[in-house]
């Protein structure tokens, strides 16, 4: 590999979010991002634009990110976009509180299908809105936890007051990819409900089998006109400190929605966030390739150590994302949850199941984008601790 993700990197001391919430002996696998250097060649990009050494204001346009990013949709998905159909956003939790601020009246609801990232959530509330719930159904009648839709419950759960539907895509944190067919049926039902979809598709690219990912919005003309797509360069190629994302809207009468929420409360991304996310379009793929082989070969090693170790445990094999999902509800553990006692008794600290609504309770969310010895030293820190029971 031209890319060495064995190398650790010591992240304490530089502002690091993942590393420096907890103490120094706790290995964190929680927060979602990666433990690995950049490409070099935004490296670089970077370090070019510090040379020019003045940082003012970021132009609201810039042709060719716009251009970079409507080739690449058109290459990857054979969806064709246009400049004038994307918004930059400093991170797609601003983008999914402008959405939840444009649609509806307050008190109105939001649906999503936990289990499902807690930001969803939270912007809803934020924006004076209510959580509808649809969950997935989870089947364990193979090896893996799986989760399926249950289109029938979904349709039931829309109220009259249901303005929008937030959908991850892939889905967070199950690792789930949805194929054509189950995104017309999805799409359906918003239509025949007269929803909005918000469709936030940040893992699109962390994919880690041989699988094809399909936008929402590309599904048909009909679907694409009550659709938002968010999309960023920040999980796919580890740039989320430096805050770029962006929106696709094909409808103008939504993107004026979205705008008029968005104005004066979300500021523009600044000069670095755009810098590095042409960058990595233009020349990150080399570097996304041998990532994504990694990141698969450590979802594998984790599988396999839990089958020998910790049975007990039962775990999604994600297709997308670098997250597995694992329910640690067969394990006599004491105290609140199981986040709780693998942070106190094997100093690692994972996400809380329980943040993620319904279906949450009695899980971990591991995040394995890290080299792999961090990995195993804290799987067997989690035996350990399994075993002391």
């Amino acid at each position: 590999m031209k890319y060495n993700f064995d190398k650790i990197i010591e992240r304490r001391g530089t502002g690091s979010g993942k590393w420096e919430t907890y103490d120094k002996d706790v290995i964190p696998l929680w927060v979602a991002d990666m433990d690995f250097a950049v490409a070099k060649e935004i490296q670089d990009a970077l370090l070019k634009r510090t040379e020019h050494g003045v940082f003012g204001y970021s132009a609201h346009t810039l042709p060719e990110l716009l251009d970079t990013i409507c080739a690449r949709t058109q290459k990857l998905y054979n969806w064709k976009i246009y400049p004038e159909q994307i918004i930059f956003f400093p991170g797609l939790g601003s983008a999914l509180n402008a959405c939840c601020r444009a649609f509806g009246n307050p008190g109105d609801e939001v649906l999503v299908q936990p289990p499902i990232y807690f930001p969803f959530m939270d912007a809803i509330r934020n924006q004076n809105k209510s959580v509808r719930h649809a969950p997935l159904i989870r089947s364990d009648t193979t090896k893996h936890i799986e989760y399926e839709i249950d289109y029938a419950k979904l349709d039931e759960s829309i109220h009259t007051n249901t303005k929008l539907f937030l959908l991850s895509n892939p889905h967070n944190p199950v690792g789930k990819m949805y194929n054509k067919d189950q995104l017309t049926k999805l799409a359906t039902i918003a239509e025949s409900n007269d929803l909005i979809i918000c469709s936030d598709e940040i893992h699109c690219e962390l994919i880690l089998d041989d699988k094809t990912h399909y936008p929402t919005a590309s599904i048909s003309e009909d679907i694409a006109a009550r659709c938002i797509t968010l999309m960023a360069p920040s999980k796919t190629f580890n740039l989320a400190g430096l805050s770029c994302g962006y929106a696709i809207i094909q409808n103008p009468d939504l993107m004026l929605q979205v705008r008029e929420a968005s104005a004066g409360i979300i500021p523009g991304v600044n000069v670095m966030g755009y810098t590095a996310a042409l960058s990595a379009f233009q020349h990150g793929n080399i570097w996304l390739q041998q990532v994504l082989a990694y990141m698969a070969e450590n979802r594998d090693y984790v599988l396999q150590y839990i089958d020998r170790h910790m049975p007990h445990i039962r775990s999604t094999r994600p297709e997308a994302t670098y997250l597995m999902w694992l329910d640690c509800s067969q394990i006599n553990i004491p105290g609140p949850n199981p986040q709780a006692f693998f942070l106190n008794n094997a100093r690692v600290a994972f996400s809380d199941g329980a943040m993620f609504g319904p279906g949450g309770d009695g899980f971990i969310r591991l995040n394995l984008a890290c080299p792999r010895s961090v990995l195993e030293t804290a799987l067997s820190r989690m035996h350990n601790a399994i075993s002391k029971l």
